[in-house]
């Protein structure tokens, strides 16, 4: 399976999806599939190293284990950020009344997917 029908699937599967990305160590997109414009989604992912190198930072201080993902809830939506292995991570935004537990399953078999690909 490539990462565009992995992404894809994503999307489709959960209701209320903004988009999700496959995104490098640098930020930089491999791909995505979205809705919205892909510069939204881009600018989201780019900035998700900020995050997860602070969880990194608190990880080794609290010895609480690898960070797999985590989500960020606003006003706005949730995003959730997911490491695929060191040098990838896939970025996932979806609307404020999505069910996140259902997000999270899906993702997390995307995860897996990817791993695989990857």
């Amino acid at each position: 399976m490539s990462f565009e029908v992995i992404l894809e699937d994503l999307v489709n599967r959960v209701p209320q999806t903004v988009g999700a990305i496959l995104v490098d160590w640098e930020g930089e997109a491999v791909m995505e599939h979205c809705s919205c414009d892909p510069y939204d989604i881009r600018f989201i992912a780019a900035h998700k190293g900020i995050i997860l190198a602070r969880l990194k930072e608190m990880q080794g201080a609290a010895q609480v284990g690898e960070v797999e993902d985590v989500v960020v809830t606003s006003s706005r939506g949730h995003l959730i950020i997911g490491c695929i292995d060191q040098y990838y991570s896939l970025v996932m935004k979806i609307e404020h009344n999505c069910p996140v537990a259902l997000a999270l399953y899906h993702f997390r078999l995307a995860i897996t997917a990817l791993k695989r690909e990857v």
